[in-house]
């Protein structure tokens, strides 16, 4: 099971980090994932639960993939 990289931070809203090492065998139900905020420095202990395993990883979009929906947008409201 394969655990987010990054969350976002409930304070304050910035990117959280993992700060975990993976275990060996992989990560399973009841273990513990360690992350630090980079805006309040908070550190969030969770647990990983059965709605982690069904559940893919969140994606989040790049910045190129943001610009060119950017760009999309603008070409089309410029049609109008």
């Amino acid at each position: 099971m394969e655990v987010p990289k990054t969350i976002v931070c409930v304070d304050c809203g910035e990117t959280a980090h993992l700060i975990s090492y993976p275990p060996e065998e992989g990560w399973a139900i009841g273990d513990y994932v360690a992350y630090r905020c980079r805006g309040c420095n908070d550190r969030w202990d969770l647990v990983v639960s059965e709605e982690d395993q069904d559940s893919p990883a969140p994606t989040h979009p790049t910045i190129a993939e943001e610009a060119r929906a950017i760009l999309a947008a603008r070409r089309e409201n410029s049609s109008d």
